[in-house]
């Protein structure tokens, strides 16, 4: 029985992300000068000539995935707090939802702390399912031969980065920081940091402890949950985190 027009959509957007997710892990993996089309379409378990087909090619699939990157990114800055705002997501394909997806209408209207601890949350907690992604995404910015492609996506989102940007600032505003651009600035570089250091260590750096040491600094509540798949640290249990360099 020959399929429906709805059913071929959305064959094709299951091979389309069966691709693009394939291609981060690899991407992650092997780096991108070091995976191949044929490494990808065998972990998506499709023809090789479907990268083509819907990308045009390998340079356009690393596109796909930089703007995979910044729909997360975007989708940050507007997010409200765990009961409003979706809950972290459990695939890739759950990570390219849009900022407006993620974000609740009322998310401006809340409190600046509530706002504010709610992206720290969110930034971080990401680590728990996109932590791939971030991993492509931080050799794109650093390699002197896919610098420019990360530039030419960051040019394609330019109004969305912009949005986010402000949207952030309009926090550090409402909290009466004197400079709340220079504090975006330096919030944005501590959430790279900590992500960073994640990538570089593993399960050995102390995610949960460093996210409750970024709400101390910034003066908001302590949280009482701990974020996907870590768990509360023990007080007074006399252990000391270690980070340790990983595979």
């Amino acid at each position: 029985m020959a399929r429906s027009p709805e059913q071929n959509r959305v064959a094709r957007e299951r091979s389309r992300e069966s691709l693009l997710e394939a291609a981060i892990d690899v991407f992650a993996e092997r780096g991108i000068d070091g995976a191949t089309i044929s490494d990808i379409t065998g972990r998506a378990g499709v023809a090789q000539g479907l990268v083509n087909y819907y990308f045009g090619g390998k340079e356009q699939l690393v596109q796909a995935v930089i703007d995979r990157w910044f729909d997360m990114l975007l989708g940050i800055a507007h997010s409200g707090p765990p009961s409003e705002q979706a809950s972290v997501p459990q695939a890739h394909g759950a990570v390219a939802r849009s900022a407006e997806e993620q974000s609740p209408p009322s998310a401006a209207s809340l409190p600046p702390e509530v706002r504010l601890a709610a992206i720290i949350d969110t930034a971080l907690g990401m680590t728990a399912v996109a932590l791939p992604l971030q991993r492509v995404v931080v050799a794109l910015q650093q390699q002197p031969t896919t610098r420019a492609l990360f530039a030419e996506g960051e040019r394609r989102h330019m109004a969305g980065v912009v949005a986010a940007e402000d949207a952030v600032r309009s926090i550090f505003r409402d909290r009466g920081d004197a400079d709340p651009a220079l504090e975006e600035i330096m919030l944005r570089s501590v959430l790279d940091g900590i992500v960073g250091q994640r990538i570089m260590y593993g399960d050995s750096y102390p995610l949960e402890e460093a996210r409750r040491w970024v709400h101390r600094r910034y003066g908001l509540p302590e949280p009482v949950a701990p974020l996907p798949g870590m768990t509360k640290p023990a007080p007074g249990s006399g252990s000391e985190p270690r980070a340790r360099a990983s595979r």
